[in-house]
């Protein structure tokens, strides 16, 4: 039973950067890929990012194309979200989670795609 664990989020101001960490226990990834979604209040889980652990593709929403990168430390069994000039609009609770069919997750990109899901992180922008 692999465990998620996300950290980094905080508060910052419009602008800012900001890096999440979102450490793995319990298995080790091969063929594989890991998510990260987020959650505003009132509105929907959506996605942000995607990473194959082997090779290490990656994969963004329009949203964040060009201000965040996902990337991945195999030895730390850890993925990251570096999130640089933070808008107001991605205030949201961050999640993890893994794929649990790689390429029809990384295809549709829903919450309902990826399991093993984190605690969260909240990220609070100001503007």
């Amino acid at each position: 039973q692999v465990q998620l664990v996300e950290s980094g989020g905080g508060l910052v101001q419009a602008g800012g950067s900001l890096r999440l960490s979102c450490g793995a226990s319990g298995r080790t990834f091969s063929n594989d890929a890991m998510g990260w979604f987020r959650q505003a209040p009132g509105k929907k889980r959506e996605f942000v990012a995607a990473i194959r652990w082997s090779g290490g593709r990656t994969y963004y929403a329009d949203s964040v194309k060009g201000r965040f990168t996902i990337s991945r430390d195999n030895a730390k069994n850890t993925v990251y979200l570096q999130m640089n000039s933070l808008k107001p609009e991605d205030t949201a609770v961050y999640y993890c989670a893994v794929a649990l069919v790689p390429d029809i997750a990384i295809m549709y990109r829903t919450e309902r795609d990826f399991g093993s899901w984190g605690q969260g992180t909240r990220v609070t922008v100001s503007s």
